[in-house]
């Protein structure tokens, strides 16, 4: 018996509780409106269920090694160009490398940071709701960014990256706060429902993946801190 209840918790996977609010509401819904006609039960049913897959939170087993960057976010990388960094997050304006991953509804939208290090700064910007794929959604659009402090080869590299607001995510939510230290793979937020990360990289950076290609939150290495062959991406 237990190795029956082991087994049925790996399948399982635990859900994030800032779905709770919505997967109770979803219940209620079922139940009431599926009392006067079962077309209702079954839509609200479905609906329920898929609110129970989008706040899944699985676990992840993250690769160590010093200079990794990995994903922040499930999905897919739609964007790789040489830009300047947001000016909210206070880096200094040089050229930097960003990395974009977009995610749709059926992505898991909790975040995980990239890096280890120390939180410098955590900026809110408010903006638009655009379509988060679109380039224009790093300036446009809600956002909300944060800067990474993290040791690589006895010099401080500050990472930054930005949570984006998307068509029909209307809210970010943070678990961090400025000042709080963390490790490759840990969780830092969430977006509802639908949008994008960027990670803004030191120029000379090693991106290690392609666009278009699927990423795993806290599992897929997006880029080396150690450098390599120099690839050439447009600038903006």
């Amino acid at each position: 018996m237990t190795d029956l209840f082991e087994s049925m918790r790996r399948v399982l996977v635990p859900i994030h509780k800032e779905g709770y609010p919505f997967i109770l509401i979803g219940i209620v819904l079922t139940v009431v409106l599926g009392y006067f006609a079962q077309f209702f039960f079954w839509v609200f049913l479905i609906l329920t269920l898929w609110v129970c897959y989008f706040f899944r939170d699985p676990e992840r087993i993250t690769p160590v090694g010093e200079g990794l960057v990995v994903s922040p976010a499930d999905g897919r990388v739609n964007l790789i160009a040489t830009v300047l960094p947001p000016p909210e997050l206070d880096l200094p304006q040089v050229p930097m490398t960003r990395v974009s991953v977009f995610m749709n509804v059926f992505d898991c939208h909790v975040n995980r940071v990239p890096v280890t290090g120390l939180i410098g700064q955590i900026h809110y910007t408010p903006g638009l709701f655009l379509n988060a794929e679109l380039d224009k959604a790093s300036e446009d659009n809600e956002r909300n960014g944060l800067v990474i402090e993290t040791q690589h080869r006895g010099e401080t590299l500050r990472i930054g990256v930005v949570q984006i607001a998307g068509l029909i995510a209307r809210r970010i939510v943070d678990f961090i706060r400025a000042g709080d230290t963390l490790n490759v793979g840990e969780r830092f937020g969430l977006i509802r429902f639908g949008s994008r990360v960027d990670v803004y990289l030191p120029e000379g950076t090693r991106i290690l993946v392609g666009l278009g290609q699927k990423a795993v939150a806290g599992e897929t290495v997006l880029a080396d801190l150690n450098g390599g062959p120099e690839r050439k991406f447009r600038r903006i």
